[in-house]
Order: C-alpha cells, then structure tokens, then sequence
C-alpha cells in the first residue's frame, strides 16, 4: 500500500479530530475513510482499490467500520480497538499501558496500527503476491483503527473501560459516555448543521482541509523520527482530550447539555 496511502489516513484522522470534536461511531469513521481515499496519490488509490472488496464499489467509506463487526467473528480484535491507561494519571505509555486483559503486550489500538502498517508495507514486494497476510483483511483493520485512536475514550481510564461504565444525559436521552462521543454529538452536529447528512459534514471537512487547516497538512502528514506509524503520539494526544474535554466535569448522572453541550456543538460544526 506503501507510506503515503498510511500517512494520508493519518492526516485525515487529525482533521477530523482538530478543532472538530472525536466521534467515532458508523458516521466518523465514514468519514475519516472517504476524506481518506479522495486524497490519495495514484498508486496508493490503485492499490487501495486492488484491496477493497468488490462488493465496496471502491468506496472505503462503505467498509470502514468492518472490524466492529468482525468482532464477533474474530473474537481476538476486540482488545485492538482501545487502550486502558491508569486512572487520572492522563497519560499514555506504550510498555505500560499496551496490553489485553491478560496483560498480552501490544495488544491495544496502537500495537494493531504498528502492526497492520508493517503488513500493508509488504504490498507491491517481490513476495506480494504469496504474501502470508490478508491484506485486504490489514486494510480495514489499519483505517479503522486510525479513526478509533482519535476518540479520546478510546484511550480511556481503566475503571469505567473508557467511559463505558458512565451514565450520562446527552441532552435528554440517557446514554452511556463512551456512546456520546462514538455516535451522539456527531450525530447531533449532523442533524442541526447538516440537515442529517453526512455528505455535508463531509465536505465541510474538505473545505477546511484546503483553506483554514492548508498550512498544517504538512506538519499531520510528518512522523516523528521517520516513522511510518506514529499510535503513541495519537495515543498521548488521546488521553489528554480525554482529560480536557470527556472526562472532565462529568460523573455518573451528569446531564450534557446547556453551556457544553453547546461548546461540543459549535465545535462539531466546524463554525469557529
């Protein structure tokens, strides 16, 4: 698949995550796949293509939330979609905190987007064609979990699972927190700002991506060190918006609405 194609899912994560609020639910990780693929150079676009299945129509959008559902199929992923990092501490460090519940390292979000990058490197070797990964299969898990390393509780603390142990109000439905931000607030921002569409959320993140947001592409777009992959600095950035914006003021029974509410909106809208 080769370095822009990963770096370009990368970048895009980030547009989506700064200034417009992390939700990752069906919508944001359409999103994140489509912005994704209409940046593609030419060969990582035939590549990604070559990839998708046929039943996709090359829309990557279309399968990007494939390993959520998968789950109940593979039922070893789903320790790869988040990281438990220790309470209140709002830090992350991968020997510490990348594990499964059996304490199996590398088994988080960002071991899986190390890994899934090494195979889909492997694409276009000499070996390719005999390679002994699926890649199609390493494609959808690698922009899936791009997209869920930008939630910020999917880089959570370890007693409530990410904010999974939280009840909430979203306004007045009573949700669990880690749900109000997966669907909740993007859903909302679609429906008052997008008339319930995703295209217009979508094409709003085109336009910033080209004019307010054009001078930091390049800076989104670098590894440190010359990484490929860059899931710590993601993981780290998680956890502190989790911190500063998921957590913070919230406890079980609270009611998000009026000033946050409000706050998160403006935000998921783009208008600021």
């Amino acid at each position: 698949m080769g370095l822009r194609a990963y770096q370009i899912l990368t970048c895009v994560s980030f547009f989506v995550l700064f200034p417009v609020i992390h939700c990752w639910g069906n919508d944001g990780h359409v999103a994140v796949c489509r912005i994704a693929q209409s940046r593609l150079r030419e060969a990582a676009a035939d590549a990604v293509k070559q990839l998708l299945p046929e039943s996709a129509d090359n829309d990557l959008g279309s399968v990007c939330t494939w390993a959520d559902h998968v789950k109940f199929h593979y039922h070893w992923s789903s320790a790869l979609h988040f990281i438990d990092t220790p309470d209140n501490l709002c830090t992350y460090q991968y020997n510490r905190d990348c594990k499964d519940e059996d304490g199996v390292k590398g088994r988080c979000v960002a071991g899986a987007i190390n890994n899934y990058t090494t195979q889909l490197l492997s694409y276009n070797s000499a070996s390719s064609s005999h390679s002994e990964y699926n890649l199609t299969e390493a494609l959808l898990f690698l922009s899936h979990f791009i997209g869920d390393i930008h939630q910020p509780l999917h880089v959570g603390f370890t007693s409530d699972r990410g904010g999974n142990t939280i009840d909430v109000h979203w306004y007045t439905r009573k949700q669990v927190l880690h749900h109000v931000w997966d669907n909740n607030i993007i859903e909302t921002a679609e429906e008052r700002f997008y008339n319930s569409n995703i295209d217009g959320l979508v094409d709003a993140i085109q336009q910033n991506i080209t004019t307010d947001w054009a001078d930091l592409v390049k800076k989104w777009e670098t590894c440190s060190a010359n990484n490929t992959a860059c899931p710590d600095v993601y993981a780290s950035e998680g956890i502190k918006a989790a911190c500063d914006w998921a957590y913070k003021g919230v406890s079980e029974g609270s009611v998000l609405e009026g000033a946050a509410g409000q706050l998160i909106l403006m935000l998921a809208s783009l208008e600021i």
